[in-house]
């Protein structure tokens, strides 16, 4: 990895730039102590990005989810008195 002053890397940035594109990246110092660290991006490929209803017509939620289970709720935290 090489070390670039900050003019260098303001005058050659495109070139720069697509050498960390291709996993080449480099260090922008100024006065020669290193500022920081430019490498390339990991976006997710296709496969590895999530889809939103990527199981759809694989499960099935049933209509009273949302009230499976309340009668032994109500049982152990209802009201007792």
């Amino acid at each position: 990895m090489h070390t670039v002053n900050i003019h260098e890397a303001k005058t050659h940035l495109s070139r720069l730039v697509e050498q960390a594109a291709r996993g080449e990246s480099f260090i922008i110092a100024k006065a020669g102590k290193p500022l920081v660290k430019v490498v390339a991006l990991e976006a997710p490929t296709h496969a590895q990005a999530r889809r939103l209803g990527f199981l759809t017509g694989e499960i099935a939620v049933p209509d009273d989810f949302d009230r499976m289970g309340s009668e032994d709720i109500e049982q152990l935290f209802g009201n007792n008195a």
